[in-house]
């Protein structure tokens, strides 16, 4: 049975670079409680008053993560990714204090395959989302974009010409682009979910879904 994890429950973060630091302080924001751990004394005594705990300790050594109490932790998230020995001793020394949901960043796909053959149960690409986000995001056509990884795309965008000034069920916007328009936002009105009755104009933005390909076709129409 696979163990249920408290959407409260306290998170470990193994590394406070960019990426390690950046989820901390989300984590923090959101009133999650987080142990930050880092070999640095430097960036621990930065983060030290942004976080709730920061402590300075070698995790490629499972004897000091014990020591930190680590095993008692549900989630752990393994922030290191300019050193992949370490990455990847660190996430072993993580499934075998048997930490259910272990989240790993790597900076390349035979990284990210170790560590998944290893045990990260969650294994991400920071640089590379990033990167594929802004080739979308700089065509000028989208201000927000999203893809998920059985090729699909939440998008956020001005709504193309064909769709403005008409219901969306009379201009078939499913039928002929294999898009759903899921929110419009009107200037000055927060997000409302659309429905066929829902009609856009010159001025919305909207929230859009569907396959890659679709969505940058769609996307082409304005």
């Amino acid at each position: 049975m696979v163990e249920r994890i408290p959407h409260n429950a306290p998170v470990l973060v193994i590394g406070l670079g960019r990426f390690g630091a950046a989820t901390a302080g989300q984590l923090d924001r959101l009133d999650r409680e987080v142990l930050a751990v880092d070999e640095s004394l430097v960036l621990v005594q930065k983060w030290s008053e942004r976080i709730t705990h920061a402590v300075q300790a070698d995790a490629r050594s499972i004897d000091a993560l014990r020591q930190l109490g680590a095993q008692e932790f549900k989630i752990a998230v393994v922030a290191v990714g300019s050193s992949i020995e370490a990455s990847v001793l660190i996430t072993a020394n993580l499934v075998d204090l048997e930490i259910p949901q272990i989240w790993a960043k790597a900076i390349s796909k035979s990284h990210g395959k170790i560590l998944e053959r290893i045990g990260a149960n969650h294994v991400i690409y920071p640089e590379a989302e990033a990167g594929e986000r802004t080739a979308h995001l700089v065509t000028g056509r989208m201000l927000d974009y999203i893809q998920f990884d059985d090729d699909f795309a939440l998008v956020k965008m001005y709504p193309p010409k064909p769709i403005r000034g008409i219901p969306l069920d009379k201009s078939e916007v499913r039928r002929k682009y294999h898009i759903t328009v899921v929110g419009v936002k009107s200037p000055g009105k927060p997000f409302t979910y659309a429905t066929g009755q829902t009609v856009v104009s010159d001025h919305d933005l909207i929230i859009a879904s569907g396959t890659n390909a679709d969505i940058e076709r769609f996307a082409g129409l304005a």
